[in-house]
Order: structure tokens, then C-alpha cells, then sequence
């Protein structure tokens, strides 16, 4: 008997629109905004990471996720800190994945 591949079933979360890293005693933490709530989680980098190289991971984790889950590339664009202990990002589609627009080639 044939095994049936089993089809990649997307989560129900959704790709984050906004993503924030937070520093604490315990470790890096972050929190991703999506349509349908939060997923926060531990930023798995040693709690003595420095701030850029944390926002780097944090970046690389979003992108990694959105093209395993939902078959798609994003870019991170961090803002600038109002904290010296708390970043955010806007999550936006790369552009390669943004639907091109009708009356163009594509």
C-alpha cells in the first residue's frame, strides 16, 4: 500500500504582523502579534546576549517560522527603543511574496 504524504497544515496563528523582544533577569523573551492574538515564547540565545544580536535571532526565528508554517518570506524592521530593555518590529511580506497587481506581469 502507497503512504499518503501528509499535506503541511498551517496554524491557525497566522503570520506575526508585529513582533517584540523583551530583556529580563530570566532571559530574552518575545511576543508575536498576529490577527488572531499573542504567541509569546523564550528567545532561545544565553541571557547575555547583546541587544543587536538578540534582535538578529529574534528576526531570524520570525523569518524562519513564516516560511516553515506559511510558505513565505518576510522582512523585520526593527524601531527604534522608547526602553533600553524592549524592542518592537514591524512584520511586513517581502516583496517577492507580495501578490503583484492586476494589469502587470507577473
Amino acid at each position: 500500500m502507497a503512504r499518503r504524504e501528509k499535506e503541511k497544515k498551517r496554524p491557525a496563528w497566522g503570520v506575526p504582523k508585529q513582533i517584540v523582544l523583551l530583556a529580563t533577569p530570566e532571559g530574552w523573551r518575545t511576543s508575536g502579534l498576529t490577527k488572531n492574538g499573542m504567541l509569546c515564547g523564550r528567545l532561545d540565545v544565553p541571557i547575555n546576549t547583546d541587544p543587536q544580536d538578540a534582535r538578529a535571532a529574534a528576526a531570524v526565528m520570525v523569518t524562519e517560522l513564516a516560511r516553515d508554517f506559511h510558505d513565505t518570506d518576510v522582512e523585520v524592521s526593527w524601531d527604534p527603543p522608547r526602553e533600553p530593555w524592549s524592542w518592537t518590529a514591524r512584520v511586513t511580506l517581502a516583496a517577492d511574496d507580495e501578490p503583484s497587481s492586476p494589469g502587470t506581469e507577473g
